[in-house]
């Protein structure tokens, strides 16, 4: 079982929720090596690529990102993601540990559209994962594909 119990981390996750609010998204990660307590420790206001930037190959993360994307030229759509990141250098244990800690963060992390599991800068790809959205969100009133 992960702690999780961090004030801060439940206040991220509302920030990045909030319209009100400029935090587009919120990092996780393990207190140590050894420890199965996850603290906050980045938020930022950019986009995707800046909450990639983050992330670090010797790491095991979660994650959660607002992104903000033109339905059309009239519109715009905007959804939310979890991110499960084990880094291509993150030891054995840690990555079964992960599996069973995912649980405990979405207790926390209720509403997203979707899951994103990744292990290297690839996977997080801004257009891919607007596509994914796209394709997670239903019905696309992109205007531009009918005129």
């Amino acid at each position: 079982m992960a702690d999780i119990k961090d004030p801060a981390i439940a206040e991220a996750y509302e920030k990045v929720r909030s319209d009100k609010d400029e935090t587009m998204w919120m990092l996780l990660d393990y207190e140590s090596d050894k420890s199965n307590k996850l603290v906050l420790t980045a938020t930022g206001t950019g986009g995707v690529p800046d909450f990639v930037s983050n992330l670090q190959p010797q790491r095991a993360s979660f994650g959660f990102v607002r992104v903000k994307y033109a339905n059309d030229e009239h519109s715009f759509r905007e959804k939310f993601a979890l991110v499960v990141w084990i880094g291509e250098e993150v030891k054995i244990m840690r990555r079964a540990k992960v599996s069973v800690h995912l649980s405990d963060v979405k207790s926390i992390i209720r509403s997203y559209s979707i899951e994103i599991s990744a292990s290297n800068a690839n996977d997080l790809k801004e257009d891919e994962v607007v596509q994914r959205l796209r394709r997670a969100g239903g019905a696309n009133y992109d205007r531009s594909k009918f005129d």
